[in-house]
């Protein structure tokens, strides 16, 4: 059986790699054969690599650039990054750079996703700079399918404030969300929110995610 590869973009900071986490998470504890690619080869900040002991816990594959947690960011791709494309009966989440710079890395793999189906997740975040406005994310997300040559499928509303998101802070998202993925052309596909910000019942088309990327200064939480 086919893998299913899932591509998680998005602008910077946007909380791409959160999300890649706990869906790679969510697919191993249901049993499923899990990877984690790390494609940031750019950002040497919050990426999938920084958390390989995390995801080894939690039976998750972790495929990483050559020169991850290392100050050299050369953009060198490794040559395990290709074998996900012969996977088989495997849950595949690839952890895209922010922005069309980081998106360039994915350019390279094309021709491999011309021949796979795949789900490319633009994931977008109100209260980042830049993509305060619903204009502002297209603009971003044809830069990054121009970058990548590559096509997105679907919306994901991840707009939080960090430790300090409430539900109300996704609700006054949601307006925002729907409009751009109507000029994006994509369905939306849900919004996120963070297990700490939940209170009581939450709508149908939220997710509930973990805070599983934290800042440096704060203390590393047991996962």
């Amino acid at each position: 059986m086919p893998s299913k590869i899932t591509v998680i973009c998005g602008h910077y900071g946007c909380g791409k790699t959160n999300l890649a986490l706990n869906l790679a998470v969510e697919a191993a504890k249901r049993g499923r054969r899990s990877v984690i690619v790390d494609m940031d080869i750019v950002n040497p900040y919050f990426r999938s690599s920084d958390y390989s002991a995390f995801l080894k816990k939690h039976g998750v594959e972790l495929i990483a650039p050559v020169f991850a947690n290392t100050t050299l960011d050369t953009p060198v791709l490794p040559p395990e990054i290709y074998s996900v494309f012969s996977m088989e009966n495997a849950e595949i989440f690839i952890d895209a750079g922010g922005d069309d710079v980081g998106a360039t890395a994915l350019g390279r793999l094309s021709r491999n996703f011309a021949e796979v189906d795949y789900e490319m997740l633009y994931v977008v975040n109100r209260y980042r700079i830049l993509s305060t406005k619903p204009a502002e994310t297209l603009t971003l997300l044809r830069e990054i399918e121009n970058a990548s040559h590559l096509k997105a499928t679907a919306v994901v509303n991840n707009s939080h404030l960090g430790v300090d998101t409430t539900v109300q802070t996704v609700l006054e998202a949601e307006g925002f969300a729907a409009e751009a993925a109507r000029l994006c052309g994509l369905p939306l596909l849900y919004s996120t929110i963070p297990d700490f910000a939940v209170e009581g019942d939450v709508p149908e088309h939220f997710r509930i995610v973990r805070r599983y990327v934290h800042f440096v200064w704060e203390d590393e939480p047991d996962f």
